[in-house]
């Protein structure tokens, strides 16, 4: 029985390097060191390694760039995968381009159908937040041309993703925040059709189920901007039933309940306890600094260039991966 072809992602695994660094040793580009070189093409040749013709003459028919969508570069986290997206893309010899969609369903559209007209060789994209239809992603789809989703994904397609574990990461957080004396915790969450605000709302609730702490409809609400903080935290305080811990599903919402809390005199972390999900450059620049969930941004984009030049390789199976976070303890918290 003939044994099945191997391809570069077996190689690389055997060899214990990247995919990308299989594919640019086997065409002898100078940036690979002579003696990597030389291990993989002898592992090439004892495993009767054959190229994949199909995916060259594919590869050779496109650019050599790839699309990036990120819905606002503002954000620590999305710069960070950016900046891990290009970091890897610069050692594997690819273009990028880098495009905002600014939170908009219908920039993100526009985003999408200049890509196809540059012929990108595949795309690497976040989600808008009120992105809900999906066509412009399958027309990428049906023009032969990967697509990786990272942080905010699309459920409804069938494509490669990358995310960050949002369940572990806010059960982790509201967990130490029970444990630390808090037994009335609001969540301040996105958009509720987005896969992170799922994941983390449930992280949320599943850890005040354990400590057997009723959560009601009153202490879910839609908030994940600074500005909106600032201003529905205020009355939540002086109200009847005061919390006294936010789980916020970002760093600018967690920065502002902190301004909130000063703003009407609440003592933080004494009277009340909050936490953000991120670890930016915000989370390090209140006072006291907020004590957070850290998403790791720049591995996220390193992933998922990994991922999506895996499948421009040639690699058939379905590849996801799942980031994991840690909680950073900070002076947000007792």
């Amino acid at each position: 029985m003939n044994k099945p072809q191997i391809t570069i992602k077996d190689i690389a695994r055997a060899l214990n390097v990247s995919p990308s660094t299989v594919s640019r040793a086997l065409k002898d580009n100078p940036d690979i060191s002579k003696e990597t070189r030389d291990l993989v093409h002898a592992y090439a040749r004892e495993h009767n390694y054959k190229p994949n013709v199909l995916a060259v003459n594919l590869r050779a028919s496109r650019s050599n760039t790839i699309g990036v969508i990120v819905p606002q570069l503002v954000h620590h986290f999305f710069s960070c995968v950016l900046s891990g997206i290009e970091k890897a893309a610069a050692d594997a010899g690819y273009n990028i381009i880098v495009a905002q969609s600014n939170e908009s369903y219908e920039q993100e559209v526009k985003i999408v159908h200049s890509f196809l007209a540059a012929r990108v060789c595949g795309v690497i994209a976040s989600l808008a937040k009120d992105t809900s239809r999906y066509d412009h992603y399958q027309e990428l789809l049906n023009n032969d041309i990967p697509v990786v989703f990272y942080d905010r994904i699309c459920t409804g397609l069938k494509t490669e993703r990358v995310v960050v574990d949002n369940y572990a990461g806010s059960f982790a957080a509201v967990e130490y925040m029970i444990q630390t004396g808090c037994k009335r915790i609001l969540f301040y969450g996105a958009a509720p059709h987005l896969e992170i605000t799922k994941n983390r709302r449930n992280g949320y609730l599943d850890a005040m189920k354990k400590y057997k702490i009723p959560v009601d409809d009153s202490m879910i609400l839609l908030c994940d901007t600074r500005e909106r903080a600032i201003s529905i935290t205020p009355d939540l305080l002086e109200s009847r039933k005061r919390p006294d811990g936010f789980f916020a599903i970002n760093d600018e919402t967690a920065s502002g309940i902190l301004y909130a809390c000063k703003l009407v005199g609440v003592k933080v972390p004494d009277e009340v306890s909050i936490c953000g999900f991120t670890d930016g450059a915000i989370a390090q620049s209140t006072d006291p600094k907020l004590t957070t969930v850290e998403q790791h941004g720049e591995e996220v984009g390193k992933s998922a260039f990994s991922i999506l030049t895996g499948k421009l390789e040639g690699e058939e199976k379905s590849s996801n991966k799942i980031v994991r976070t840690n909680l950073v303890i900070r002076g947000t918290t007792k």
